[in-house]
């Protein structure tokens, strides 16, 4: 959904309100604060992943129902970031936090509770909106703590827990299936959401953007959520109902058809769904585009390990979980580095590097996995060049597009960026779906195969974009 870049600047808003001055201690207690909520949300777009066997177990559901127990969620919360950043610089970026983690806590408990398969994911959107507003609330918060200088280093770190959340995501679920019930996975997020909110209260001082919002165009809300869900049912189900089925066709069509219409409506509403004035800014409009296609590689990529090293290796859902989880490990250390290297380096270098090192762990998924498993000799290594890849290129792509922003507008910003990851999450499972296909026992390693040949080219695409639409003049500038 991005537009060309315009020869001018971003429209004029009113000043931000300036939040008092923050002492060294605090700042790093606030960034550990607002790390912790976006790891819980990010968290769940991943933990689920291997809860399927057990949730279609309990509900009798195929894969094609159970897929929006994933979609539902980042769906709803790629819809939703963009009026909640907007809400969150309107009327209190602590306010809309404390808002989501409250919201968060009590949709986790519908979850973890629910009697069938459309309460839990009626439960499931429901935490994409409260997750929604987590998300732009807290970056917000932590961007005026920590001086110029230091911002990059602190934004990979925020960004670093959202990474290791997403990766580790399904070895803590697979841990608590083993050993509780799937349940778990969602009961689990409701103290951890009350003991933050806790803390937020006592440590975050409330801060604003332009006074001059309010809530979003509803149309235009509803048109940002229904365009990625009708292609995502065109891109899931296609391969089942058949690309020439009449359901397919009208909603890929209707799909593609709101995408222009949602521009159009944004450019002459009062308070549009989509701020088109930050798309005028090439580095954050180069930053969201990269943003969007890496992600789908990342969580294709996550997804498809996981379900291969169950369904080919016959790995349990915990064998499989601690199997990718080093993945993780190395992102965690890597991360935090990301931001010294592009204030170094600068940001184009470091995602390319980073992007060409997740292309080769996806290529060395292709050409090493056999159907015997060889864990520490064909799978380990591509772990290695995943996580490296992973932490440095969405942290960089994190911090690019924050420094990017006026300060004014940091809520709103730093959703837009993370829709584009979200929407890129969505896109990933159903582009995993629809290679895929349906495998039999004679076709299964050759179709995983195809799709990782597939997801080793998409981030060599991102790359690419990324050199050419980046100027680090302006990021530095």
């Amino acid at each position: 959904m991005s537009i060309p870049p315009i020869p001018s600047t971003p429209q004029a808003t009113p000043p931000a309100a300036s939040a008092p001055p923050v002492a060294d201690g605090d700042a790093r207690r606030i960034l550990a604060l607002t790390s912790l909520g976006v790891f819980i949300v990010f968290l769940d777009t991943t933990i689920v992943n291997v809860a399927f066997d057990t949730i279609s177990t309990s509900f009798d559901a195929g894969i094609t129902r159970l897929v929006w127990v994933l979609n539902a969620y980042t769906l709803v919360f790629a819809a939703f970031l963009i009026p909640a950043g907007q809400l969150a610089d309107a009327y209190g970026r602590k306010r809309l936090f404390q808002i989501g983690l409250m919201g968060f806590a009590v949709s986790s408990a519908l979850c973890g509770l629910a009697p069938g398969l459309g309460v839990l994911i009626a439960a499931r959107a429901a935490q994409g909106v409260f997750g929604a507003i987590i998300v732009p609330a807290s970056l917000a918060l932590l961007l005026p703590a920590f001086p110029l200088e230091r911002r990059a280093t602190a934004i990979s770190t925020w960004g670093a827990m959202a990474a290791v959340a997403t990766a580790i995501g399904p070895t803590l679920g697979a841990l608590l299936i083993e050993y509780t019930t799937w349940r778990w996975v969602f009961l689990l997020n409701v103290p951890v959401c009350l003991l933050t909110a806790a803390w937020g209260a006592r440590l975050l001082t409330e801060t604003r953007g332009s006074r001059n919002g309010g809530f979003p165009d509803p149309l235009g809300v509803a048109m940002s959520a229904a365009a990625p869900a009708l292609l995502s049912f065109a891109v899931i189900y296609g391969p089942h109902l058949g690309w020439d089925d009449p359901r397919v066709l009208a909603t890929a069509v209707a799909g593609v058809v709101l995408i222009p219409v949602l521009i159009r409506r944004s450019r002459y509403a009062a308070r549009p769904a989509l701020d088109l004035s930050l798309f005028r800014i090439r580095n954050f409009q180069a930053s969201n585009v990269a943003t969007l296609v890496f992600s789908v590689a990342f969580f294709a990529v996550l997804l498809s390990s996981l379900l291969f090293l169950q369904n080919v290796w016959h790995y349990s859902v915990l064998k499989s979980a601690l199997a990718v989880s080093p993945s993780a490990l190395v992102t965690a250390l890597v991360a935090p580095l990301a931001g010294r290297l592009a204030e170094r380096f600068g940001y184009r270098p470091v995602f390319v590097v980073g992007a060409l090192f997740y292309a080769a762990g996806a290529a060395a998924l292709a050409l090493r996995t056999g159907a015997s498993p060889h864990w520490a000799a064909h799978w380990l290594p591509t772990l290695v060049l995943n996580g490296i890849g992973v932490g440095l290129a969405l942290s960089t792509l994190n911090s690019a597009a924050a420094k990017a922003l006026p300060p004014e507008r940091f809520g709103v910003g730093t959703a837009i960026n993370n829709s584009f990851r979200q929407l890129g999450a969505l896109l990933g499972v159903s582009l995993f779906v629809a290679v895929l296909g349906t495998p039999t026992s004679a076709t299964i390693l050759g179709d995983y195969h195809r799709v990782w040949w597939v997801l080793a080219v998409i981030p060599v695409i991102s790359a690419g974009t990324y050199l050419a639409t980046h100027r680090e003049r302006e990021a530095a500038g």
